[in-house]
């Protein structure tokens, strides 16, 4: 490997702004070639991040063979995320996809054999880990402060007028969304899912479709349990994307509402009906190089094709975070408990 990763991007749509936004600053990286069925897409992008040197397809077979490039980006949706990646693998090409890393178990690992055997990396966009305000929350639950972590619940809220392919999707905010805040629990709680029991439901007044909210309760490793509540129709007060949290150690609490406030308090003295309190003050993350959404994620991603290592959304650690998506509509579908099986 060079001092520079050559690297193409499979899917133009929407996403790959946020994409290409990220990567015009990373000096070591070289996108050249853009791939879309749409071909006018694909020069489209060219033409909007001045990248009139990069190869425009609708063709990604070709453009693997004429360029032998280094990584390969798939923005593409998740049906068809596991010919990308099995494809892009077999060239010799590390791969960094949009979650989720891919629409079942069975193709989530048929991916996941393909970089193994290819020796290469194979990593998914889970850019709300990179945001440092969730960085901030870790660190203090990590920390030992609140004592040994019992309890972790999320709630999402938000009145979401997509129009387009959404309001007519089946399990709407569980495989659209819910995969953020399922992958943002086990970076938080620091463990694994074993079970989950889900109840879907379509609210009266809804816009969609299919089922857009959702309740679910997982058991995690270590005892721990973890509940998401969540709609994509409900109008007013609306969280933010990211969520408002509560985590319940044994020796206190914490609270974060996905933006800026941050609250904690830990048992000072016990022996009344009420544990006396003293409020915590959750420090800031620090100086941390996995910071920055997309292009913290990406970041991280080339240095690792460089240099080796290990991105922190490799795959097979992210298939995790797919299992609880799929479990929860397992369950959904079924009315039962199911275990979350990888």
């Amino acid at each position: 490997m060079g001092e520079r990763v050559r690297a193409v991007m499979v899917g133009c749509g929407g996403i790959s702004h946020a994409w290409l936004t990220a990567a015009r600053d990373i000096p070591e990286l070289d996108m050249v070639g853009l791939v879309d069925l749409r071909e006018e897409a694909a020069s489209g992008r060219s033409q909007e991040f001045g990248l009139t040197s990069a190869v425009v397809s609708a063709d990604l077979e070709a453009v693997l063979d004429e360029l032998s490039p280094d990584a390969v980006f798939d923005c593409t949706p998740p049906e068809v995320h596991v010919d990308i990646t099995v494809r892009a693998l077999e060239h010799g090409c590390h791969v960094l996809g949009e979650k989720p890393l891919a629409d079942s178990m069975a193709n989530a690992r048929r991916c996941l054999e393909a970089a193994s055997k290819a020796d290469r990396l194979f990593a998914v966009i889970q850019n709300r880990r990179y945001d440092p305000r969730i960085r901030r929350l870790r660190k203090l639950l990590i920390s030992g402060e609140l004592g040994k972590l019992t309890t972790l619940n999320s709630d999402f809220y938000i009145g979401a007028h997509f129009g387009g392919f959404r309001d007519q999707m089946e399990h709407v905010l569980l495989m659209d969304m819910a995969i953020h805040t399922f992958d943002a629990a086990r970076f938080i709680s620091g463990a694994d899912p074993v079970s989950v029991y889900c109840k879907e439901w379509n609210p009266a007044g809804s816009w969609y479709d299919h089922d857009a909210s959702a309740v679910a309760v997982f058991g995690i490793t270590g005892g721990l349990v973890y509940t998401y509540r969540g709609s994509w129709c409900s109008e007013g007060l609306n969280t933010t994307w990211e969520c408002d949290w509560r985590a319940i150690g044994t020796q206190g609490s914490a609270t974060w509402d996905g933006a800026e406030a941050y609250r904690a308090q830990k048992v000072s003295a016990t022996g009344g009906f009420h544990s006396d309190m003293a409020d915590v003050v959750v420090p800031p993350a620090g100086p941390d190089t996995r910071s920055g959404g997309h292009a913290g994620l990406l970041r991280e991603f080339v240095d690792c094709v460089l240099h080796g290592g290990t991105p922190e959304t490799v795959g097979t650690d992210n298939i995790k975070s797919l299992a609880m998506v799929l479990g929860a509509v397992e369950s959904a579908e079924t009315g039962r408990e199911v275990e979350v099986r990888l």
